[in-house]
């Protein structure tokens, strides 16, 4: 699943492509991804420019002045840019086609993905926003908000950097990785988890975020690239999809265990 890393190459991508294109026409081949009125999508963004492109942990923001589009990729949802004349191919289920002959194409094997339209003022008041927490490289991620939101949870610290209303944008990659970084078991409930480790913990995520951003995100198999686009943070993993391999620190051979039911990489002797 594409994390915040990912999701922002994505909209970069698209950013440096779409800006100042106008939408001329909208062709669903599969319209269960549209979870707002199908028609009034349509309707509406018919002739509208997009003006500017952001990202909110997993959510890309496509922005038309009074309207804005709301997408999460979920599993496996991709973007294209195509000729518009290109034949097109299965599972690509959202097709908008662009003033300048390009297609910009929304493409979900799966078909788990989301388009949301809303109104541009209302984005941050919709309960799929308003609900999710803090971005995990913004400032306002403290230890202290950290040790607030899990010191009297009974769940595994895996599970709740896992839930987007705490940490807003971590995936399963990034989580182990960060836990891995911060030298806590992921099996480690979160009463257990001290303010010191919480602090290791907003610094592990700050850090790994960044330098995920500026690579473009993690290329393996549940993440592959689109829109020409490939992500490098992959050579920078230390734990994640590395089973059976000795430890880059310890030399502890790496174990996959599940936590809260996701495939989940440790290191059982740098995380206690």
């Amino acid at each position: 699943m594409p994390e915040i890393a990912e999701v922002r190459t994505v909209a970069k991508v698209l950013k440096k492509n779409i800006i100042g294109r106008t939408i001329k026409d909208i062709k669903y081949r599969y319209d269960g991804i549209i979870k707002t009125d199908k028609d009034e999508f349509k309707n509406i963004l018919i002739g509208k420019t997009i003006t500017d492109i952001n990202t909110f942990g997993k959510w890309i923001i496509i922005n038309l002045d009074d309207y804005t589009i709301l997408s999460h990729l979920r599993m496996e949802g991709k973007y294209y840019i195509k000729d518009k004349n290109e034949e097109y191919e299965k599972h690509e289920h959202i097709i908008f086609t662009l003033d300048n002959g390009l297609d910009l194409r929304y493409k979900d094997v799966r078909k788990f993905g989301i388009l949301m339209l809303v109104k541009t003022k209302d984005i941050y008041n919709i309960p799929e926003i308003a609900k999710l927490g803090i971005e995990p490289d913004d400032d306002k991620l403290t230890d202290k908000y950290i040790y607030d939101s899990i010191h009297k949870s009974n769940k595994p610290i895996k599970e709740l950097l896992l839930d987007q209303s705490i940490i807003n944008g971590l995936g399963n990659i990034y989580v182990d990785e960060v836990l891995f970084a911060s030298g806590i078991k992921p099996t480690r409930l979160g009463k257990k988890v001290t303010l010191k480790e919480c602090n290791k913990i907003k610094e592990s995520c700050k850090s790994i975020i960044t330098k995920a951003t500026e690579l473009g995100g993690t290329t393996i198999r549940s993440y592959t690239s689109s829109l020409g686009v490939e992500g490098k943070y992959q050579d920078y993993l230390k734990v994640h999809t590395k089973v059976n391999k000795p430890c880059p620190v310890c030399g502890t051979i790496i174990k996959k265990i599940r936590v809260g039911g996701r495939g989940t990489y440790v290191c059982t002797g740098c995380q206690k």
